[in-house]
């Protein structure tokens, strides 16, 4: 209640206790008690009131429940005019969703296509390794599969 703990209610009760006394707690309790009383009272009949004043005006609830769908659906028919058709940002999504797709194959099929090229330059290398031929013939193909692979994963890295 109010951000006030137990023991705070507590402490204040005390001082008040001490303040005022044990004779006039009771008293000045039974007077806070009617003042809430009076204030629900008053509270109820400004309601009353207005109540009142709204059906002698013409206004039931009838009609304010038709006035009030209304202007509600006024709003919302002035937020679709602004927002306007939606169904075109679904359509373009699912453009973006096929041409991310496309972009991602084609990347893999490019990956796929230096591994095979880099494996068969590797066998090739072996080969020549094993006929005991000098390997100086075959580096300008070597360097242009470096250069590719370069453009595609980044330098090449040497195991010693």
């Amino acid at each position: 209640m109010f951000g006030i703990g137990g023991g705070e209610i507590v402490f204040i009760m005390f001082i008040v206790l001490l303040l005022f006394g044990a004779d006039k707690v009771p008293e000045m309790a039974r007077g806070m008690g009617k003042m809430m009383a009076q204030l629900k009272n008053a509270t109820n009949d400004i309601k009353n009131e207005i109540q009142k004043g709204v059906e002698d005006n013409g206004f039931d609830q009838k009609s304010l429940n038709d006035l009030t769908s209304s202007i509600t659906s006024e709003i919302n028919k002035a937020k679709s005019n602004l927002l306007g058709e939606t169904s075109a940002f679904s359509g373009i999504s699912s453009t973006f969703a096929t041409e991310i797709s496309k972009a991602k194959s084609d990347i893999l099929s490019e990956t796929s296509a230096v591994a095979e090229v880099s494996n068969a330059t590797t066998t090739t290398i072996e080969t020549e390794k094993i006929n005991n031929t000098p390997l100086a013939e075959t580096t300008p193909k070597t360097e242009k599969v470096k250069e590719v692979i370069d453009e595609v994963d980044g330098p090449i890295k040497r195991q010693g």
